[in-house]
């Protein structure tokens, strides 16, 4: 019994994952959200109008629920509070007003063209609700393939995504409680949820970066400790009576301000990715048969989303960022979020609504993710035809869409330091110190950051093998791109690996690459370095000129000057093996 359980289970698994991959494959060769490949393949794969082939959906949900939780994980992970503080009183509360003007506009439609039943209370509720969050995955994923994550408007999109984040957290962490709508269970719940966020962050304070820091020198144990973080929150959040969900995000949260959070996002991506596209196929497993009644409702539920985002966005932001980024935000807002479908699910297994508002918010989620990759696909067309409709109403100076974002330039990005990497800052700081300022180093020594921020360089911790890595650090507008590290030191990669992710992430970025033989140079050229660094040609030539000089001249004013030049440089040590160049 136990082994039909268990061949059921993983033959239910492997038969979701490859309709997922073959959706998938469909969704991006028509250029939509991979998430609409998933859900679309446990259509495919459901009773209601699929083929029926997978009977044990129990089995699903048990997986993706561990989808979810790491799906949760990974959100806390990206809503770094400082992020939030960072953007201002202003953002923070402009963003505050647009969530709860669109639950305001929610209710509003709903009460004058009711598309749920009104016997249940919570069903209008949590309609409205759903409808008000935008997708933080979907949106993410769109801007930065068109290279406006960083942008004015984008950035504007993200903090408005922030905010709106924390509010689900908010609610996730009174819903348990609902059907006892009295307040005293509802302040227990949310003083439960901040007993629990305030013990998380002061763990992660006081015992985790002693934890995290001793583990950084092995990044495999980096994401399974992270991991682990992850199931001991949620699993305590269970225990006192708080969703798993809730403990999830609250793990995220506790250490998205630790340097080693980035390498931790990059390391998790491919194992959430396997989990959420299972949670997703079991969202499209529990999809209805769509009805032409239902379709209306989901029709008229988008045409609303990608309304109310105009009518909360545009007022609040026109007067300080300007008409072109207010219609570039709008658009950019206009789907259902992920987390909608999280809050819903949850709903329903709570006992507050019926399967008819999941059914609602999932298919809003389908069609609206659909509309939406084409409004930011094209968003720039479509606010350039708005702007010259409205030609001469708009006085105000606008802001560029693509202006600089502030904070750290990464024009010259070091990956991984090295004792070359070394010399070459201690080089800059005395020749040129204000070439220092827009350093930017990714290194997984934290012995090595803590110096060179107190040197006032610019850096991150991060596992360099890994492609994620790259990308969610930010290299994509550099200048210039270096590996000083040979193959012979680098773990887990070489450079004609990182040459080629590279060449993907920032195909404008200058590339230097360090080689130990000369075919290897020539290889590197054939792939696309821009430059090639061959310490042993260097040495060669620097040999001959000693020598030369020797033979020439002596060797004494060449000697004093070595010496001079030596005797600036501290003693002390970035490692037990680099010296301290700096």
């Amino acid at each position: 019994m136990q082994l039909d359980l268990q061949m059921n289970l993983l033959t239910s698994i492997a038969v979701s994952i490859i309709f997922a991959t073959l959706a998938a494959l469909v969704a991006r060769e028509f250029r939509q959200p991979l998430i609409l490949g998933y859900i679309f393949g446990g259509i495919l794969l459901g009773r209601e109008m699929g083929f029926g082939i997978i009977s044990d959906e129990a089995s699903i949900d048990l997986i993706s629920e561990i989808g979810l939780i790491l799906l949760l994980f990974m959100i806390g992970l990206e809503i770094n509070l400082s992020k939030l503080l960072d953007a201002g009183r202003r953002v923070a509360l402009t963003g505050t007003a647009q969530f709860f003007g669109a639950v305001f506009l929610g209710f509003l439609f709903l009460w004058l063209f009711p598309l749920v039943s009104n016997e249940n209370p919570f069903n209008p509720f949590y309609l409205a609700l759903g409808l008000a969050s935008s997708s933080t995955m979907i949106v993410v994923k769109l801007l930065h393939d068109k290279y406006e994550l960083d942008s004015f408007a984008g950035r504007i999109t993200l903090a408005i995504l922030i905010v709106q984040d924390i509010w689900s957290i908010v609610f996730l962490a009174i819903q348990p409680n609902l059907l006892q709508p009295s307040f005293i269970p509802v302040l227990s719940s949310f003083l439960t949820g901040a007993g629990l966020l305030s013990l998380a962050f002061l763990i992660s304070k006081f015992l985790l970066p002693r934890l995290f820091h001793s583990v950084a020198k092995a990044p495999e144990l980096m994401l399974i400790t992270s991991i682990s973080w992850c199931f001991l929150v949620s699993g305590t959040a269970n225990a006192i009576g708080l969703s798993k969900e809730m403990g999830a995000l609250v793990a995220g949260l506790s250490i998205a301000a630790f340097p080693y959070s980035l390498d931790v996002v990059a390391k998790i991506t491919g194992i959430r990715d396997f989990f959420i596209t299972l949670f997703f196929v079991s969202l499209g497993l529990k999809a209805p048969a769509v009805t032409l009644p239902l379709l209306g409702i989901v029709l008229a539920a988008t045409s609303f989303v990608v309304i109310s985002r105009f009518i909360t966005v545009l007022p609040l932001f026109h007067s300080n960022v300007g008409l072109r980024a207010s219609l570039i935000t709008a658009l950019n807002l206009s789907q259902v979020s992920e987390f909608s479908l999280v809050i819903v699910s949850l709903g329903l297994a709570y006992g507050h609504i019926g399967q008819e508002v999941v059914s609602i918010v999932t298919l809003s989620l389908i069609v609206g993710s659909i509309l939406s990759t084409y409004l930011i696909l094209y968003s720039e067309q479509i606010v350039s035809s708005i702007i010259r409709w409205t030609r001469g109403r708009e006085t105000r100076t606008e802001a560029p869409a693509d202006a600089t974002p502030p904070g750290i330039q990464k024009e010259i990005v070091l990956l991984g330091f090295f004792k070359e990497a070394s010399s070459f800052l201690f080089k800059i700081n005395h020749e040129m110190p204000s070439l220092k300022e827009r350093i930017f180093v990714i290194d997984f020594n934290p012995q090595t950051l803590e110096i060179l921020k107190k040197n006032g360089v610019a850096c991150v911790y991060g596992d360099i093998a890994h492609p994620e890595t790259l990308r969610h650090a930010g290299i994509g507008g550099a200048k210039v791109v270096l590996s000083t590290i040979p193959d012979t030191f680098l773990k887990g990669t070489t450079n004609s690996r990182l040459l080629k992710q590279i060449r993907t992430l920032s195909p404008q970025s200058a590339v230097i690459v360090t080689s130990e033989t000369l075919r290897e140079a020539r290889r590197f050229y054939e792939e696309g370095a821009d430059y090639v660094f061959l310490p042993r040609l260097l040495y060669a030539r620097h040999l001959f000129e000693i020598v030369q000089t020797q033979l020439l001249e002596g060797l004494d004013t060449l000697r004093d000057r070595q010496i001079a030049d030596i005797s600036d440089r501290p003693a002390d040590a970035f490692t037990k093996n680099q010296p301290q160049d700096l």
